[in-house]
């Protein structure tokens, strides 16, 4: 038989009980022993990510002293040095055809004949009419020869000798007008052999045997040279002295890259006009380059470089270092070592910028500018130079944050 216990008993039992459960719930947890690792492997992250407290992190680039070449670029037109329109000196009919379409052609070379029958009369006539005033002259000549001997012997008067002097010096001229009229009729008569004034490609051809021209107004064909041949363009009138400096001597070069992106050529600057556009503010330019190949055809554009001085012994820096503020040009540049490296401001002068290099001055050689992370310094600001990610700068980054994580999850 269970012996029973007083109410007074189970009373007091019921109050310790409760005591003890409200004691259990305000005393502070102590952090299980467990955990301990996870807050362990937690103080290697923070000390890598701030090893100077207050520090900027950053990433820097040596400057470098060589040589830089100042280039400008633009965009050109393939232009011939000369490109002639052949027409017709007068009116006729082509008779003949002597080239085909696209030929290249010397100085000479007979392109067109035209019918030269008329030309031909004409020429015939002139000569004809010279043998008639020559045989003229001839009787004249005689005529002044019997009265000179007729006056020295009194028989006429000199008036009469006179007048045959007169005659003879009229036909004269009329035999030398004679002459000139052949000179006239031969040249009109060359003018039915159309020849090529200069060397080059011949286009397409305007007219055909039987078709009817003319003089000076119908194009028969065009010739364009092709070698050597010009490539225009235009610079901002603040590239007007480097390209004046480039035109001295032999000129300077040109590279003239196609738009299909392989073909290069490189030539010589040969022109600078003599004034400046004031709509655009900029200047014409031609570069002289050999075409034996035909690589640059008229017409066709080109993305040309114009070369026009290099500066020695530059100190060049990357553009991205290079900050413009109120202060004015200026570059941020690391100075210390070790863990007490700060940024030091550097006011700096921009000689030439190309691409993603400057050259500047202001900076030795050897200096480290900043070139991430600029944006966050301060002058005298300590830095710490990370290096530069040569792979994915998230995964490394990440690293430290996953070996806190697998050391914690362990110690769970």
């Amino acid at each position: 038989m269970t012996p029973r216990i007083p109410p007074l008993t189970l009373a007091l039992i019921f109050s310790a009980a409760l005591l003890a459960a409200c004691s259990e719930r305000s005393a502070p947890q102590a952090t299980p022993s467990a955990s301990q690792p996870a807050s362990t492997a937690s103080t290697p992250t923070a000390a890598a990510s701030a090893p100077v407290t207050g520090a900027v992190s950053v990433t820097s680039a040596k400057a470098t002293q060589r040589d830089m070449a100042v280039t400008i670029k633009a965009t050109g037109t393939v232009t011939p040095l000369s490109s002639v329109d052949v027409k017709p000196q007068v009116t006729s009919v082509v008779t003949g055809v002597n080239f085909k379409e696209g030929q290249f052609v010397k100085r000479g070379d007979v392109l067109f004949t035209l019918d030269s029958r008329t030309d031909e009369a004409n020429l015939a006539k002139a000569k004809a009419q010279l043998a008639k005033d020559d045989a003229a002259l001839v009787d004249a000549k005689r005529q002044l020869t019997r009265n000179q001997d007729l006056v020295a012997k009194a028989f006429i008067s000199q008036g009469a000798a006179d007048t045959s002097q007169s005659n003879v010096d009229g036909w004269i001229a009329t035999v030398a007008a004679d002459k000139a009229a052949i000179d006239s009729a031969m040249t009109t008569l060359s003018y039915n052999r159309i020849t090529a004034a200069q060397a080059g490609r011949v286009g397409a051809i305007s007219v055909f045997v039987g078709s009817a021209v003319q003089a000076n107004q119908s194009t028969l064909v065009t010739i364009t040279q092709l070698d050597p041949i010009a490539v225009a363009f235009s610079l901002p009138q603040s590239s007007l002295s480097d390209a004046l400096s480039a035109l001295q001597g032999e000129g300077t070069l040109v590279t003239a890259k196609l738009t299909d992106g392989q073909t290069t050529v490189k030539g010589k600057l040969r022109f600078v006009d003599n004034v400046v556009d004031a709509a655009s503010g900029t200047i014409k330019m031609k570069a002289l380059f050999g075409n034996k190949e035909s690589k640059l055809w008229p017409g066709g554009f080109a993305d040309v470089t114009l070369t026009s001085r290099t500066i020695k012994d530059a100190i060049v820096v990357p553009q991205a270092a290079i900050i413009q503020n109120a202060r004015g040009t200026i570059v941020y540049v690391v100075e210390g070592e070790k863990e007490s490296k700060k940024a030091v401001l550097r006011p700096i002068k921009v000689l030439f910028g190309q691409g993603g290099d400057a050259a500047v001055s202001g900076i030795k050689e050897g200096e480290s500018v900043i070139v991430d992370g600029k944006q966050n310094l301060r002058p005298n600001s300590p830095v710490v130079e990370r290096a530069k990610p040569a792979t994915s700068p998230a995964g490394t980054a990440s690293a430290p944050a996953a070996s806190a994580s697998s050391t914690s999850a362990a110690g769970k």
